[in-house]
């Protein structure tokens, strides 16, 4: 009788950590889905840790930290009453990413014809793969690229706004007020960056270079 219950009770235990493992899937999908959002729209999650150190509630928050990687293998941190439970899960994401439509050569500038959208498995690919490919528009080549290669951050740069040597204006403001004075810049800069400016008076400023070319600091 004593073993028939251990059976049962054990037979219990086995059928409980079934039903959390497989409700914990769905949840976490759903995580990752809004997490990729407009990134991939396909996603599949396969939960690496043993059922019996899943956690004991059935609906656990779950969060990550905003730094994480996006897919691959991942640690999901779930939270229930009382308890807090790492799940180490392994994430494929299907989505768009770029690759050169052509041959490019290193210190080409990019346009709408050097690169295209293709679809795959984004998890597959190198950090710090190129997924908008508005971000290619008029970026720099910083090696050569086969055609169909997929277009990592790393291999590009942003055109230069301001270059060394160039006459530009700074545009110092504060609470109220607005000045404006010309200067030679220092370094090249790409819109968003940080340029450095030689002013008639021979101080050196820095500010960030703004769309128009401008270099603005705040007061």
């Amino acid at each position: 009788m004593k073993n028939l219950l251990r059976l049962t009770a054990a037979t219990f235990l086995l059928l409980s950590q079934v039903a959390f493992a497989s409700a914990i899937e769905p949840q976490l999908t759903q995580f990752f889905a809004t997490r990729l959002a407009g990134i991939s729209d396909e996603i599949n999650v396969t939960v690496r840790t043993p059922a019996n150190l899943l956690p004991s509630c059935e609906q656990p928050a779950l969060s990550m930290p905003g730094n994480a990687r996006l897919w691959g293998n991942l640690n999901v941190v779930a939270r229930c009453p009382g308890e807090k439970r790492y799940i180490q899960v392994t994430v494929q994401a299907t989505g768009n990413y770029v690759v050169a439509s052509e041959a490019i050569p290193r210190g080409t500038t990019l346009n709408e014809r050097s690169v295209t959208l293709t679809r795959g498995r984004l998890d597959q690919l190198p950090p710090r793969a190129m997924l908008d490919i508005t971000q290619a528009q008029d970026a720099v080549t910083l090696r050569d690229l086969a055609p169909g290669q997929a277009v990592m951050l790393s291999m590009v740069r942003q055109a230069w706004r301001v270059k060394a040597g160039q006459r530009v204006m700074v545009v110092a403001s504060g609470d109220g007020f607005s000045v404006n004075s010309e200067g030679q810049a220092l370094n090249n800069a790409a819109v968003a960056q940080n340029a450095r400016v030689r002013m008639a008076s021979g101080q050196v400023v820095s500010g960030t270079v703004n769309p128009d070319g401008n270099i603005l600091i705040n007061l």
